[in-house]
């Protein structure tokens, strides 16, 4: 019997191949942290964190990392994954000596390993251990300064840790943990040469936690090369909030802008986030945003450090009432208090759509997700809809110029007609059309399947 089912009588072996053994969390979660024996200055910051439970992937990942084991790890952002890897490298950082390098955390965007290394400032409060961050973007300077005063926790960006490896800033002959985060990530954003190039400067003998939300073929190319006889670890992908109204808006593509201002204007929203495909339509939106009188802001890759960190703290703050990002851009953004998402390209992939519609609703609070789609958006549409296990709403807006089409739109778009805003400010649904079917018309909508 594996040790961690001696242990954690919970986790249940659902296969075994190529010596990985793989569990899987049942519905019943542990009771508290307490049950990991974490060293009493890191249970006070489990304490001071006002952490109570441990998450699924917590609870399947902890006990493995504590034994030493090589960890794959397959869980969304949101599930808890930083502590999952981030409580057991302090425990172990605990004991042996301060003042250099002994666990690298590697993530994608520099959000994310700015919230990454806030997490574990927080939950080490208490141990006297120090982490530090090193991105791109910003003077490498004071990065190399803090190096120098001894830091035991590394969270870097590919890019940047190749400078400080080059110039010989950073000593990582001393590793004892490595940690890929967002593994998958990190290939759309093309780091997989930079990650190999890092492990030829990293030794040989470490402990390796390779997580990702998803597993194609080039993540599990790079768990082969990476990890040593691993123990796999997985969470079922997380469903959206029940607090959250989804809503699809036909429209054809040259007319979305003109919707999502119609939207806006006719909704009393929040914090707003909208989400776009591509780098330059976000920056280009916010622009179109600004002009139009909101409080906007565009979060995207050519941005400054500097213009990064002031959209964020501006959107959390309300400065900004809206903030336009890509995917990659809004890695690590966490703020409570989004009261409308809204696509204006559709998601890649139906985890992509849960992952972003899964910053509203949050806190039992009510959220509302809409996304703008045309004829081209049919497949991912259906794929969408699988994973809900649900046929999304189609709504029209009334009163909206939809343009040439708009009289093959109304008579063909299986939708919802919304009135105008309620009392709480969101759109309802007075009526259904009578006919299904599909817009035929140039411009119109044939992408909504039944």
């Amino acid at each position: 019997m594996h040790p961690g089912l001696f242990l954690y009588p919970d986790l249940k072996p659902i296969a075994n191949r190529r010596r990985r053994q793989v569990f899987r969390h049942r519905t019943k979660e542990f009771m508290s942290f307490s049950r990991f024996n974490f060293h009493p200055k890191v249970a006070a910051g489990i304490e001071a964190a006002q952490f109570v439970t441990p998450t699924a992937i917590q609870n399947e990942a902890i006990p493995q990392v504590l034994a030493g084991r090589d960890v794959l790890g397959l869980a969304q952002t949101g599930t808890g994954k930083t502590a999952a890897f981030g409580l057991p490298i302090l425990h172990r950082l605990m004991s042996g000596p301060r003042g250099r390098v002994r666990a690298l955390i590697i993530a994608p965007t520099r959000e994310l390993a700015e919230q990454i290394h806030d997490a574990i400032s927080t939950l080490g409060a208490r141990t006297g251990l120090r982490s530090v961050t090193i991105y791109g973007g910003v003077n490498i300077n004071p990065q190399i300064g803090r190096l120098k005063a001894g830091a035991e926790i590394v969270v870097a960006c590919p890019g940047r840790l190749l400078d400080h490896i080059g110039q010989g800033t950073i000593d990582l002959s001393k590793l004892e943990v490595l940690v890929l985060d967002e593994a998958d990530q990190m290939f759309d954003m093309g780091f997989f040469p930079d990650i190999r190039r890092i492990l030829k400067a990293l030794p040989a003998r470490r402990q390796t936690l390779l997580f990702s939300a998803t597993m194609p073929d080039a993540i599990r190319g790079l768990a082969h090369e990476v990890l040593q006889n691993p123990v796999t670890v997985q969470v079922a992908n997380s469903a959206p909030p029940g607090t959250v109204s989804h809503a699809l808006y036909p429209v054809g593509q040259k007319r979305k802008t003109a919707l999502l201002l119609a939207l806006l204007s006719q909704s009393q929203t929040g914090a707003v986030l909208v989400f776009t495909r591509t780098k330059h339509r976000a920056r280009r939106l916010g622009q179109q945003l600004e002009k139009a009188g909101y409080r906007a802001a565009s979060l995207q890759g050519n941005l400054s450090q500097n213009r990064r960190r002031e959209a964020l703290d501006g959107f959390r703050s309300g400065r900004y009432q809206i903030l336009v990002a890509t995917d990659i851009a809004a890695r690590g953004i966490d703020v409570s208090q989004v009261s409308h998402v809204i696509n204006y390209d559709i998601p890649a992939t139906p985890e992509a759509y849960v992952h972003r519609i899964g910053r509203t609703g949050r806190a039992a609070r009510s959220g509302d997700a809409f996304t703008l789609v045309s004829s081209e958006d049919a497949a991912q549409i259906r794929a969408i809809e699988k994973v809900l296990k649900t046929r999304l709403e189609r709504r029209t807006l009334v009163g909206f110029d939809y343009g040439v089409a708009e009289s093959a739109r109304q008579e063909s778009a299986p939708s919802r007609r919304s009135s105008r805003p309620s009392a709480t400010g969101r759109s309802e649904a007075a009526s259904r059309s009578r006919r299904g079917g599909r817009a035929t018309a140039r411009g119109g909508w044939a992408g909504a399947p039944a």
